[in-house]
């Protein structure tokens, strides 16, 4: 596959994983709002902390393998770019790097599902 559909690639799943950290947050929310009593309250909390769980862990989950699959292609290249010509290790570390940054946009969301519950 050519880097430019991986990268394509690569930001749908981003997009994902916070759509699905989102709609998880939200259902459980909706859950907990529904129950009225004390026991079904206590129920709906759990449901509130698992969705959100489930949230973190999607988005930092295809975080990690959106930036495993990105470096494994700009890596590669990066490495047969230098091989001919050494003077491009400064320019080939910034876009390993760029593809590096997706696993801390998937932290950084995990990081805030989790501060929600």
């Amino acid at each position: 596959m050519k880097a430019k559909n991986w990268m394509v690639f690569v930001f749908v799943l981003l997009s994902l994983f916070v759509s699905v950290g989102a709609f998880a947050q939200d259902a459980a929310e909706e859950t907990a709002a529904t129950e009225t009593e004390a026991a079904a309250a206590d129920e709906g909390s759990s449901m509130r902390m698992l969705g959100a769980l489930i949230g973190a862990a999607v988005a930092f989950g295809l975080g990690a393998i959106g930036a495993g699959l990105g470096i494994g292609q700009v890596g590669s290249a990066a490495m047969g770019a230098i091989a001919e010509k050494p003077n491009l290790a400064g320019q080939a570390l910034i876009f390993v790097a760029l593809a590096e940054g997706i696993v801390v946009f998937g932290f950084i969301m995990a990081i805030m599902i989790l501060g929600k519950i």
